[in-house]
């Protein structure tokens, strides 16, 4: 069993930044953490993943070079910084925790089994 937290979330104009956390209760070798985003209407779409072991990380198009995924393995915490914010980036934000053992990273949601509540991150032009 895998608690998610995130936290970090809130209202930025267009061109800032932000940093979400997703705080784990407990993390073990297989384990790939992902970002997924979700805004009304839409489908919950992936954002960015990393393995625990070995902190190897990948993103969606639409956020590589904007967005960037890193673990800090003392704090069982996930983070993601996010830089050159767009108006298409608000949406509801959720962490989420798969078993990974061949550290493939999963970007379908049905893949992770434990996630968080979900922040929300919302941009303003």
């Amino acid at each position: 069993q895998v608690q998610l937290v995130e936290s970090g979330g809130g209202l930025v104009q267009a061109g800032g930044s932000l940093r979400l956390s997703c705080a784990a209760s407990s993390t073990f070798t297989f384990l790939t953490i992902g970002w997924f985003r979700q805004a009304p209407g839409k489908e919950r779409d992936f954002v960015a993943g990393i393995s625990w072991s070995d902190g190897s990380a990948n993103y969606a198009d639409s956020v590589k070079g904007r967005f960037t995924i890193s673990r800090d393995n003392t704090k069982n915490t996930v983070y993601l910084d996010m830089t050159s914010l767009d108006p298409e980036d608000t949406a509801t934000y959720y962490c989420a925790a798969a078993l990974d053992p061949f550290r493939r990273r999963p970007s379908t949601s049905t893949k992770y089994t434990y996630w968080g509540q979900g922040t929300q991150v919302t941009v303003s032009s």
